[in-house]
Parts: C-alpha cells; structure tokens; sequence
C-alpha cells in the first residue's frame, strides 16, 4: 500500500515519502504547512489515492479528545424513560459513536483525518495518547471495549497556533509542507485548468511570486487564491500584457480581492504604488 499522488494532486516526492514512511511506521502523520498549501485535501487524496474510505473529524475550539471515542447521551434517556420509551432499557442506545469508532470498526483500512488539532485545548493531544497509540478505548457505560480490526491511516493537520506536546510528537511522523516553488505552481496550475494559456500563466505567477516578498504582509496568498485569481483573470479575460506592466511588490494586481484579503494588505499596496508615481514625478 503505497501513495504517489493522484491525477488531481501535485504531490513532491518529499511528500509522498513522508505518507509512506508514517504507512509502514503505522504512525500519525502530522502535517504543519502556510494555510492553502493543500494540507486537509492530502487526506483526501491519500484515501482517493489508496482507494480506502475516508472519516473526517473538524476539530473545534470546544472540541474534546472523548467526542472522537463516543459520547453518552445522558439527557435523551432521561427523557424517554419520563416518556416510557422502550429503549431506555438498553444503555447502548444512547452512546454516539465518535469517528474514532468508526474508524476502528471500518471493515477496510480508512484514511482518518484529523483536522486542525492546534484549535482544541492544550490537553486535547494528550488525551489521545493511549488510543491512538494502542488503538482501542473502554467503553464504561457498556463495559465493552473497541479494538481497531485494522490500523487506520491516521493524518492529522496542524495551523501551528499551538505548540503540541511532546509525547504526542513522539508518537508521530512529521512532515511540513513547504510552498510551492515555481516549476510546482506551473504544475499544479496544470492539473486544475488544463490547457489554460501559457503566457498568461507565466505573467500571473511571476506577480503572484513577487506579491508574495513583499515586506510587511500579513497574510501571504496561498495557492488555493492563486487558482481562484487565475479564474478571474481568465474569465475577466486580463491580458499577459496587463500583467506584464505590473510589478508584483509595488502596483496593487487586478482582481486582487482574490489575492489580498484584509484591509492592511490592500493599503500596503496602494502606499508602495503612490509612492512609487510620486517617485515617478520627481524624476
């Protein structure tokens, strides 16, 4: 069982090796990466890759480590039995299985993600630590316990707005994805909008690349904004030549509410570009 991208994911070999190694290693793969870098959809694309199902569990700020195991709804018995509902005798009713469960129970080995672990609290990993490493929990309200039939194909994203644990690093296989180089992006540009026009492309990335340097930013456009200001220039129908009169770290690009998404960016640009014409005029 080897992963080596699909059609629809550029995959580097560093990352390919990194998903392998935490397969044989039968380990967690941790991936820390810039948002948009594609971090959630390797998940996806492993269990596409792999054909092998998929469970996702979104963490949360009010997440808790026990909501993956299973969660005992303790209020809905209590209202059935007021109400003389049957089923109150078994406690078994009222336990939710939490994707965790699921997991271990899946008939076929699945590709559980676990998204955004930095957003829970800081004990939230720790919690985890016994499960995911012997991969079984007890169940207390029905005394039974669950055993994973196979070793799921565990890959768990981080943004980096906590620090982890070190024994839940320990525990895993750690990869950062790193942004794309240019050669990457082309390739990646490719897969999403085949046959778009070269030149084009070629002008976008380079203003895309250079808007990315400017010092001060406070958010860098990730690839997944590349790819929807891509769109709009094609359907907007911009020219190479447009493109090619800007220079990325000092003119604002077109379309860039694609690119630049909060009030400081935008008014970075439009200060390096007024000064760049007041410059202009001096001269």
């Amino acid at each position: 069982m080897r992963f080596s991208g699909t059609d629809t994911y550029v995959a580097p070999p560093d990352l390919t090796t990194a998903v392998n190694a935490a397969i044989v290693l039968e380990r967690p793969l941790l991936v820390k990466g810039e948002p948009g870098t594609g971090k959630t959809v390797l998940a996806e694309e492993i269990a596409k890759g792999l054909n092998a199902p998929l469970l996702t569990w979104n963490v949360k700020s009010t997440t808790k480590a026990q909501q993956g195991l299973y969660e005992y709804d303790a209020v809905s018995r209590l209202r059935d039995s007021q109400l003389g509902d049957p089923r109150v005798s078994d406690i078994a009713n009222y336990i939710r299985r939490g994707k965790l469960w699921e997991a271990f129970t899946a008939p076929e080995r699945p590709v559980l993600l676990i998204d955004e672990i930095d957003k829970a609290d800081i004990e939230f990993p720790n919690d985890l630590l016994t499960e995911l490493d012997r991969m079984e929990f007890h169940v207390y309200e029905t005394g039974e316990t669950v055993r994973a039939r196979v070793r799921p194909i565990v890959i768990i994203t981080s943004n980096n707005e906590k620090e982890l644990p070190d024994a839940f690093l320990r525990r895993c296989f750690f990869h950062y994805i790193k942004f794309p180089d240019a050669e990457t992006l082309q390739q990646i540009v490719e897969v999403h909008y085949p046959g778009i026009k070269h030149r084009l492309v070629e002008e976008a990335l380079r203003v895309f690349l250079e808007t990315r340097e400017v010092p001060g930013l406070k958010k860098k456009p990730s690839t997944s904004e590349l790819l929807d200001w891509l769109k709009l220039l094609v359907a907007e129908d911009v020219s190479p030549e447009t493109l090619r009169e800007l220079d990325g770290r000092k003119l604002i690009p077109p379309l860039h509410g694609a690119l630049l998404k909060n009030e400081q960016d935008v008014g970075l640009f439009e200060k390096l570009a007024f000064m760049m014409r007041r410059e202009g005029r001096g001269g």
